[in-house]
């Protein structure tokens, strides 16, 4: 597993799409490319009250990419040191292959370079002891750059305090 991890707490965000924008505005990409995304779901009525979800898609860095493993020129690359995915632009001949192998339709065409992006976790900020353009940039502080065994504490602890007969 990754080092790293996006959490998004659901409860606090608005889908201002903040965080698709200083996303897009880091590392520059063109119009109609997303390297995160915000997917809105509902309404769905709660209590009688119609509300909306929203829900953070950024790359998940897989465990075992596919996106690397299509890629046949070396371009899509995993770190070893934090299991971030990028891409290695000076390799990437643009044949898409990782687009099409990636379930989760993350990597992105530059229609400016002919070549492929993708989220990266904006591994030069974290180089840089940074976090991530989409969490700095999130307006409500919904996204928490964290690590993976820290957001399935979150998750348990909310699921946890959801289903608990005390909760006020």
């Amino acid at each position: 597993m990754g080092k790293y991890y996006i959490f998004q707490d659901q409860k606090r965000c608005i889908g201002c799409y903040a965080c698709e924008l200083h996303c897009k505005t880091k590392n520059n990409a063109p119009e109609g490319a997303k390297l995160c995304r915000i997917v809105p779901t509902g309404p769905q009525v709660v209590k009688g009250v119609p509300r909306m979800h929203f829900v953070f898609m950024p790359c998940f860095h897989c465990e075992k990419p596919w996106c690397v493993y299509a890629c046949p020129t070396g371009a899509m690359i995993k770190r070893a040191k934090d299991g971030i995915v990028y891409v290695k632009e000076d390799l990437c001949v643009g044949c898409k292959n990782c687009i099409t192998a990636c379930p989760w339709g993350v990597p992105q065409w530059n229609s400016e370079t002919g070549k492929v992006m993708k989220c990266d976790y904006c591994k030069d900020r974290i180089d840089q002891g940074l976090e991530p353009a989409c969490v700095t940039g999130c307006t409500t502080g919904a996204l928490k750059f964290i690590s993976p065994s820290e957001a399935s504490q979150i998750k348990r602890e909310q699921f946890a305090k959801n289903i608990s007969p005390l909760k006020k």
